[in-house]
């Protein structure tokens, strides 16, 4: 089935065979093993060497490493009685017993997918979502002659990574490579076995690297145009010396096919996950406790008098959490995690995803213009903070400027806060509309947000609001808003800051 995580964007797996059958017993998780043994080869590609006229020696030596995986799961039906109740003419139409059980009906759904062998003892790599709620899993060898039960080992959903395991032995593993040495332009082919065809090869090169789309909470994507489609998904990006770079997982489309442009989580990210699902049964993540800025502009970084927009903008610091014990503060730009240059939002928060917790770290930050540091001990990422009146206006008067022209605010309550599902911990005014062609609107305020301070100073009412907007000097007012659903967050409603051009349409 092509699951469609957000508009445009395909999960590519293949479409479901649905056929009546008993319920299956379901699968039982592993725990904790020893380290698996990998091949590993993390040398940089040679880029020196002159065009191949054919990959064909690449593709015999890495084809056998490369599985079909079968998934099946129990899908309940509700009986036709359920869904239209007891009119008499619906069951006489569906030909159901007045007098029966309403019993839901099982099925059988199979779903088609990929993955690579990583050990000669049977460990297997692919997506989370080829096995996502799966009663059994069926492993494939490329040379189809032999099937196997596979034992599911781990998945984590937030970077959409799974481990398998089957019973054998001497099977051909393949090699693995460090993702963090591709380049953009580098050749690199997808193998797997899409629309159940059987192995398939397609070749592409690296279009970007660090992608961020917002379907998975940590995000760090190879972005290429080899051809990926429904059946691909767990199987192995590779490099032109065979080896593992990513793991095929999506596709971005308007048709739900190819479009060229596909995506794959670094083989990296990947290694890393599964070691911690073999090694622990689980995957333990540092906690820092902030929320950030999705996205940085050129009008925010000038707001908060920052060098460039390379960095995170901390929207919130958790009571009591290492952020704030650390000296974290609304408003604080975070640029080195660990003397590693930080680019966004998303890579801080896989950085600081991939460190144990306990860990002590390094944080380089500016704050009000001036760089500061400071040390943090990072704590652990629950299974919780992981899954994630009527309106009073005041009279403006007409000057130059025009502050938040447009834009209606009403106090919060507990009406409005059940209404719009906020939190008690947000406090500001509640956006009961704003004007489509106002300079607001185009910021990106909607009907539904709060707004939490203006220009740095808390809002507490509807009328400080208004006053503190008719104040304001200067070309731009700084916004810092509660969305709820945030967009690009990874639960619901989020703070974030919006910058507003305070100039009079023309």
């Amino acid at each position: 089935m092509c699951s469609m995580k957000m508009i445009f964007v395909f999960v590519v797996r293949t479409v479901f065979v649905v056929l009546a059958v008993p319920a299956m017993t379901a699968i039982t998780f592993g725990t904790t093993n020893p380290p698996a043994r990998l091949r590993v080869d993390e040398s940089p590609l040679n880029r020196e060497v002159k065009a191949r006229t054919s990959f064909s020696p690449v593709i015999k030596k890495v084809g056998p490493s490369v599985v079909n995986i079968y998934s099946t799961m129990t899908v309940k039906q509700r009986s036709m009685r359920d869904l239209f109740g007891d009119d008499p003419t619906f069951r006489r139409f569906f030909g159901e017993d007045p007098g029966g059980q309403r019993q839901p009906r099982s099925f059988k759904a199979q779903s088609l997918g990929s993955g690579a062998i990583v050990t000669a003892d049977g460990y297997i790599l692919t997506a989370n979502h080829v096995v996502e709620g799966a009663d059994r899993v069926k492993v494939a060898l490329g040379s189809g002659e032999k099937e196997f039960e596979a034992k599911v080992i781990g998945t984590d959903s937030p970077t959409d990574i799974a481990v398998l395991k089957i019973d054998a032995n001497e099977l051909p593993s393949i090699t693995i490579g460090d993702s963090d040495k591709l380049e953009v332009g580098d050749t690199v082919l997808a193998v797997g076995n899409p629309f159940e065809l059987g192995r398939t090869v397609t070749a592409g090169i690296v279009s970007a690297t660090s992608r961020g789309v917002g379907i998975n909470i940590y995000e760090d994507f190879i972005q290429t145009d080899a051809a990926i489609n429904m059946g691909n998904s767990g199987g192995p990006l590779i490099d032109a010396q065979g080896r593992l770079v990513g793991v095929n997982t999506m596709i971005f489309s308007r048709s739900g096919g190819f479009s060229g442009i596909g995506f794959a989580v670094p083989s990296n990210l990947a290694r890393y996950v599964m070691d911690r699902l073999i090694t622990e049964g689980k995957v333990t993540r540092g906690y820092l406790g902030v929320r950030l800025q999705p996205d940085v502009t050129p009008d925010l970084a000038r707001q908060f008098n920052l060098p460039d927009i390379n960095g995170a903008l901390v929207t919130t610091v958790e009571p009591g959490s290492p952020a704030a014990k650390a000296g974290l503060k609304e408003g604080d730009f975070v640029t080195e995690f660990n003397a590693k240059k930080v680019a966004d939002m998303r890579q801080l928060r896989l950085m600081v995803s991939e460190t144990s917790p306990g860990s002590k770290v390094n944080l380089k930050i500016i704050r009000d213009g001036k760089e500061r540091n400071l040390s943090a001990t990072l704590g652990q990422m629950s299974e919780e903070l992981l899954a994630g009146g009527s309106p009073r206006q005041g009279n403006r008067n007409q000057s130059e400027t025009d502050a938040l022209d447009g834009v209606e605010v009403t106090d919060l309550d507990a009406q409005t806060r059940k209404q719009f599902n906020i939190p008690s911990s947000v406090h500001g005014v509640l956006v009961s509309s704003v004007d489509e062609s106002s300079n607001s609107a185009e910021a990106g305020l909607h009907s539904g947000d709060v707004i939490t301070e203006i220009n740095r100073q808390p809002v507490n009412s509807a009328n400080e609001a208004v006053t503190l907007s008719e104040k304001i000097k200067g070309d731009r007012i700084l916004l810092r808003v509660w969305s709820p659903g945030l967009r690009g967050s990874s639960g619901g409603g989020g703070p974030h800051y919006l910058t507003v051009d305070n100039t009079k349409r023309k």
